[in-house]
């Protein structure tokens, strides 16, 4: 009974199993927006693949930097071998500091996995006087020196210009813009884009720094003396914006993993 159901789906062009299966294009699509197991019903499959990780929280306070986006990969053409099962992990966004309990920076996101293409989750944003660095990821957060980025999967974060001001994450397609001085902030990377999922999307974008928006693809707008921080997107591993006057950094957004082949 179990082969003849899978004969029955490899006929109607669904060659595997795993995520919340759509097509588009002449393609199937399988998008994970949680962990998951992808399995291939036949050999040789070829497929196409995005790996986005989650990005990074934002600082704490009116200096706090953006939260870096997640590290995104992207590929076509990889053959699976013979029919198998493969682990899909997809990483949660980092928390944006809160200035409670000593926590200040940002947390980096977690880690995206499918087969061996790992993301690195996005770094988290600094604060603007304790934990003032950003730190390292897929890319990194914004701070008084920005965080660095994962060689292929991101940029830079951006440099704060002093006290009460906020660099930008770092995107998938920019690094994070450094502030300029007392008060300012400045806009996250931005971020790639995709037809994947059988549309344009764009995804990884780093968070903005105090007062500014975040960069294209997710990422978080900085905080005010009035308005909090808001958090990456969903599914896009956009970074979190960095804190307002007094105010908590917004969280990273979660990571995605989409899989595609031909029908």
């Amino acid at each position: 009974m179990m082969l003849a159901h899978m004969l029955a789906a490899v006929m109607g062009g669904v060659k595997a199993s795993g995520g919340v299966i759509t097509a588009a294009g002449g393609y199937t699509i399988h998008t994970f927006t949680g962990s998951g197991t992808f399995t291939a019903l036949v050999d040789g499959l070829s497929v196409d693949y995005l790996v986005v990780a989650g990005g990074g929280g934002g600082g704490y306070n009116g200096g706090g930097g953006g939260g870096g986006a997640g590290g995104l990969l992207q590929g076509t053409g990889l053959s699976l071998g013979s029919a198998a099962a493969w682990t899909i992990t997809v990483g949660d966004g980092g928390a944006g500091g809160t200035g409670l309990d000593g926590n200040y920076r940002g947390s980096n996101g977690g880690d995206s996995v499918f087969d061996s293409y790992t993301s690195i989750g996005g770094g988290g944003g600094g604060a603007s006087s304790i934990f003032p660095s950003g730190l390292s990821g897929g890319s990194g957060g914004g701070g008084s020196t920005g965080g660095g980025a994962t060689s292929g999967q991101g940029y830079a974060g951006g440099s704060n210009g002093g006290f009460a001001s906020g660099g930008g994450g770092g995107g998938a397609g920019s690094a994070g813009g450094t502030a300029t001085g007392y008060g300012s902030g400045v806009e996250g990377g931005y971020g790639a884009s995709s037809d994947i999922s059988g549309s344009t999307v764009t995804y990884a974008g780093g968070g903005g720094g105090f007062t500014c928006a975040g960069g294209s693809g997710g990422g978080g707008a900085g905080g005010t003396g009035v308005s909090a921080a808001t958090d990456g997107a969903s599914n896009t591993g956009g970074g979190g914006g960095g804190g307002g006057t007094s105010r908590a950094g917004g969280n990273g957004g979660s990571g995605v993993v989409v899989i595609r082949y031909l029908s």
